[in-house]
This record gives C-alpha cells, sequence and structure tokens, in this order.
C-alpha cells in the first residue's frame, strides 16, 4: 500500500513538473506574438507610407512595395535634398555675380553699373619713384585718377602688404604715401617678402573680387605701362566669355637648379620636368568676375608656387576657362596697339 501511494505522489509531482515548462512555454509564445503583432503593425504603417510616397513621386496607383522601390524612395530624398542644396547655392551664386552682365559702351565710355576692371599693380617697398612715374604716365592721380574710373569704369590701386617688423619705418611711409595720394591696396595680413608675390597676387583677386563687383581684374607689375583705352578695348571685345583668363601665354622652362634664379623648389611635380602647363606671363594679365570670386571662395586651399603667373594659370587648369592668348599682351615685346610695356 505503501508503496502504490508513494508511485502516486511521484506521478502526480512529475505531471505538475511537466505543466510549469509548457506554461512558460506558453507565456512566452503569448508575448512573442504580441512583439512580432506590434512589429509587424509598425511595418505595414511604414509600408503604407512608403507606398504612399512612390505613389506621389512616380504618379502609378495603388502597387505593392518592392525593397528596390524603397530605396529609389531614398535615393530621390537625397537627390532632393542635393537639389534644394545646389538651387541655394546658384541663388547665392547669382547673386554674388556669376551671371554676366555685359557693360554698354557709348563713345569709349562704359556704364557706371558695374566697373569694366581693377587693376591692381603689385609693388614693394621702397619703388615710390616707379609708383609716381605710372602716376604720371597713365594711371593718373587725385581728379584724373577719379576720372578713368567714373569715365572708363577702370579703377586703378597700387597694392602692398606690410613689414615684417609691423609698424616700422617701412609701413609708415607707405601709410604716409597712401594719405597723399588714396590709391593703394594695403594687405593687413600680408607679410611683404621676396618670395611671397604669388600669394600677394591671390589675396590682391581676393580682396578685389570682394570690394568691386567688376567684370574683370587684372595683375600688373610695377614697372609696367599700360595703354588704357587699348585694354578697355580689348577687354570690352570679351564680355560675353563668363570664364576668360587673358594674357600672353606661354609655357616656360621648369627649373630645378638650386641656384637658378627661376628655381621651382616643386619642379618634380611638372610632369616631363621640362616645361610647365599653359599660363599667361606674369608681368600683365586679366581674369574674368567669375574666375576672381572662385580665387575669392577658395583662397584658402588654393595652392601657390615659387612664381605668380605658374600659381595663377594652375588655378584655372580643372575649370572651364577659356584661355586667350593676345599677343598685345605681351609686354617686352612694343608691338603695334600693344596693351602694356615693360621698362
Amino acid at each position: 500500500m505503501q508503496s502504490r501511494g508513494s508511485s502516486h505522489r511521484l506521478s502526480s509531482m512529475g505531471n505538475n513538473r511537466s505543466r510549469i515548462p509548457a506554461l512558460l512555454i506558453s507565456m512566452f509564445a503569448t508575448f512573442a506574438s504580441i512583439y512580432v503583432a506590434g512589429r509587424l503593425w509598425q511595418d505595414a504603417e511604414n509600408r503604407v507610407y512608403l507606398i504612399k510616397e512612390l505613389d506621389r513621386i512616380t504618379g502609378q496607383g495603388q502597387s505593392a512595395i518592392s525593397v528596390d522601390d524603397t530605396l529609389k524612395i531614398i535615393a530621390c530624398r537625397e537627390q532632393h535634398k542635393k537639389l534644394d542644396a545646389l538651387e541655394t547655392e546658384l541663388s547665392a551664386a547669382r547673386q554674388e555675380g556669376f551671371v554676366s552682365k555685359p557693360l554698354i559702351e557709348t563713345n569709349g565710355t562704359f556704364s557706371r553699373r558695374r566697373p569694366l576692371v581693377v587693376i591692381g599693380i603689385l609693388t614693394k617697398f621702397g619703388r615710390q619713384k616707379n609708383r609716381d612715374a605710372i602716376r604720371k604716365a597713365w594711371m593718373g592721380s587725385g581728379p584724373s585718377l577719379k576720372k578713368i574710373e567714373d569715365g572708363k569704369g577702370i579703377i586703378v590701386r597700387f597694392v602692398i602688404g606690410r613689414s615684417e617688423n609691423r609698424g616700422d619705418n617701412l609701413d609708415k611711409d607707405i601709410d604716409r604715401e597712401n594719405r597723399l595720394t588714396n590709391d593703394f591696396i594695403i594687405l593687413d595680413n600680408h607679410v611683404e617678402t621676396n618670395d611671397a608675390l604669388p600669394k600677394k597676387a591671390k589675396l590682391f583677386f581676393a580682396h578685389a573680387a570682394d570690394k568691386w563687383d567688376a567684370e574683370f581684374y587684372a595683375k600688373v607689375n610695377d614697372d609696367v605701362y599700360v595703354n588704357i583705352d587699348a585694354l578697355g578695348a580689348t577687354l570690352a571685345a570679351h564680355l560675353d566669355k563668363p570664364r576668360v583668363y587673358l594674357g600672353c601665354m606661354k609655357s616656360g622652362e621648369v627649373f630645378s637648379e638650386l641656384n637658378h634664379k627661376w628655381y621651382e623648389p616643386e619642379w618634380w611635380k611638372f610632369g616631363d620636368k621640362k616645361s610647365y602647363f599653359r599660363h599667361a606671363s606674369g608681368e600683365m594679365y586679366v581674369i574674368s568676375r567669375a574666375l576672381a570670386k572662385f580665387i575669392s571662395i577658395n583662397r584658402s586651399i588654393l595652392r601657390t608656387y615659387a612664381h605668380d603667373d605658374v600659381s595663377a594659370g594652375s588655378w584655372f587648369i580643372g575649370l572651364d576657362v577659356k584661355h586667350v592668348h593676345d599677343a598685345k599682351f605681351c609686354c617686352s615685346s612694343w608691338s603695334t596697339g600693344a596693351i602694356c610695356a615693360g621698362v
């Protein structure tokens, strides 16, 4: 009897143990069903949303949406974002003057709506005699300089930086001269050194583009004489070119000898080590407004080499730029109808 009763108790305990795991499994299955149902409901909502998006974008009727379609929607959203950003940039570029508005020429004078050209004469300390000779020969000063600006739309300024010993007599002399003539662009953040001319040219174009909304910008050395009328007539013929680079184009030899006057420290970057890419001679060259704006915007990342003319040419290699070779910009040729002449 005891044995039979013990067997009954053991059987009851075994049945109870078997019911507990079954109950746990049942509870787990219930929670899992609720979770999966919730996720399916959420996915269903997302699916409905994506279908509506697809219908809105493609104009197709109610249809099941595939993974490919989902990816297309995501890609479309990204494209819309990019288009919106590009439209914003385009609007800003138009406001900044990237869209050309030609001047009207009448009897040798130009509309005051926009200056024709800003000429920067890059000069140095101790060269006041050169500057005075330029003022007398072609640039003018005082009322005559103002007359060129108002009548021909041509703005001319000497361009100089600051002394390595900021505030010394070199700086004071330039400040004194500028108070008398008011014809300088003083680059306060640029230090005048023998090897800093390329950076100085870059800063001039950036500064001039920020200050004046002109059609063109020209760099000139302070030992070059410019025929203002010939320059104005030549530039007027190129107003229809939004991205133009004018000058006496050359390639020139790359010199790798350390002691050579025109030594290029980075000579190894120039392919065959024999010649530079096409660029305008540094005595005088002209760029259009869009290129000056490009320099202004990218001034911090544009590379400079040993020479300013090579540096300027390098900035335009990867751009859609019209290179114009005009012998009238070859200042050393003294040809008939020349725009410039070196002295």
